[in-house]
């Protein structure tokens, strides 16, 4: 994690008078993610006066990136299953996502201009496909609603008198007196893009309980072979099926120097790295023909191949490519008998020793603990402090399940501070 003049904070949070004082701006965001901006839209749409902070130059850039190669937005399954994607805090997620269901955030998509469509796979994405037409879409609303974005502002912690502590543009630290603050500081994956966790001594000084950050959607480490990582780095590995003790899922992987990356190992990461957290090592089964039964493959196999190599005969029969064939060999010699050929194909074992750095993870889980937070997704330890997004201890695979959530809680969030600003006015003098 990137240092920051936060480490070397020993602020407790000891909250304010809870009547409301002019003097204050009615919400201040910290963080221009997915959460803290919808959370902000959300906010100023209901009247209240909204200042929003970001340590980055500009808005969003984790979204941005995210969407270089088409941004996916959330996912178009029925919602029972999408609900059962958020392990294994589930429930949690569940009731946010019953709220803000995947048909709000693509209505709130159409309604900045920006139409969607649903892939093959079944994820939804904008039809211009890239992140920035939508995200300039949204910040001309949030400047219709008169939302104040300050670029370059970071987080510092809080003063003894509950007012945030902002480092501005000029290194200065200044209070930010607010009614209620929404921190969306993100988790620890792409450091680069604002998220380094920073932000975790301040609340641990203050008593709430944040778990260790681990990377998620993330690739694996394993000991290739010299030949494996000299010939075939960056190879793709396409329609394949992984499996994970009884887990398994088709999809494409992606043979790198370091190990094994890609859409079909992101979607079994937690349960990978928690095998590897039990057990030290975790090994995966790769069927590299799973559209073929071990009939089908047999038959193919015991065909007589001629003057032809085996590698040749391979790539010919059974359409296994280069990369795929040095798969094969990293679990040892081809075998000469067509049944055990037949059953490496089918179970290429693959052993993974640690997952990739977290700034190199697409996302991260860990955060802080569920249990500190209220159903509002206030903390229970500092009143009016609320805390939305990667932040929280909570995960889910790619595929449009981490925007959609992210959403879900910036729009919860948003009731909660609405909720509990109208109690603090009747309570005000």
């Amino acid at each position: 994690m990137a240092s920051s003049p936060l480490r070397d904070m020993k602020v407790l949070y000891s909250g304010r008078d809870p009547a409301l004082k002019s003097a204050m701006i009615d919400v201040l965001i910290v963080g221009a993610g997915p959460s803290g901006l919808f959370a902000a839209e959300l906010l100023a749409a209901q009247g209240h006066a909204v200042t929003l902070v970001e340590r980055m130059p500009s808005p969003a850039r984790k979204f941005l990136m995210a969407g270089r190669g088409g941004l996916n937005l959330t996912h178009s399954e029925d919602l029972e299953k999408f609900v059962e994607r958020y392990r294994p805090s589930g429930g949690f997620v569940e009731t946010l996502i019953r709220d803000f269901p995947t048909k709000d955030l693509i209505a709130w998509c159409h309604g900045l201009g920006q139409e969607t469509f649903v892939g093959s796979s079944g994820r939804v994405f904008p039809k211009s496909m890239k992140a920035s037409p939508l995200l300039r879409a949204w910040l001309q609303r949030l400047g219709r609603l008169n939302v104040q974005l300050l670029g370059r502002h970071m987080f510092l912690g809080f003063s003894e008198t509950g007012d945030a502590l902002i480092q501005t543009t000029t290194g200065e630290t200044k209070a930010f007196p607010a009614h209620a603050v929404l921190l969306g500081l993100g988790g620890a994956s792409w450091p680069k893009l604002g998220s380094d966790a920073s932000w975790v001594p301040c609340l641990e000084a203050s008593g709430v309980r944040v778990n260790r950050f681990e990377p998620a959607n993330c690739g694996f480490l394993v000991d290739w072979s010299a030949h494996l990582k000299a010939r075939h780095p960056g190879a793709p590995l396409k329609r394949i099926a992984l499996s994970l003790d009884e887990k398994s899922v088709l999809g494409e992987a992606v043979i790198s120097e370091k190990g094994l990356e890609g859409g079909a190992v992101y979607a079994l990461s937690a349960d990978i790295r928690e095998k590897i957290n039990q057990d030290g090592e975790a090994e995966l089964a790769i069927d590299l023909r799973p559209a073929l039964t071990l009939e089908e493959l047999m038959r193919k196999l015991s065909r007589p191949r001629g003057k032809q190599s085996l590698s040749t005969f391979l790539r010919k029969s059974v359409k296994l490519n280069p990369a795929k064939q040095a798969l094969i060999r990293e679990a040892g010699p081809l075998p000469p008998d067509p049944s055990e050929l037949v059953t490496r194909i089918k179970s290429v074992p693959v052993m993974c020793r640690a997952p990739y750095p977290i700034d190199r993870a697409i996302s991260s889980a860990g955060g802080i603990a569920l249990d500190e937070l209220d159903e509002n997704l206030m903390l229970k330890k500092m009143p009016g402090v609320f805390a939305a997004g990667e932040m929280l201890d909570w995960e889910a695979p790619t595929g449009g399940y981490l925007l959609q959530a992210c959403f879900a809680m910036g729009q919860r969030a948003a009731r909660g501070i609405d909720a509990y600003l109208a109690d603090k006015k009747e309570l005000a003098p």
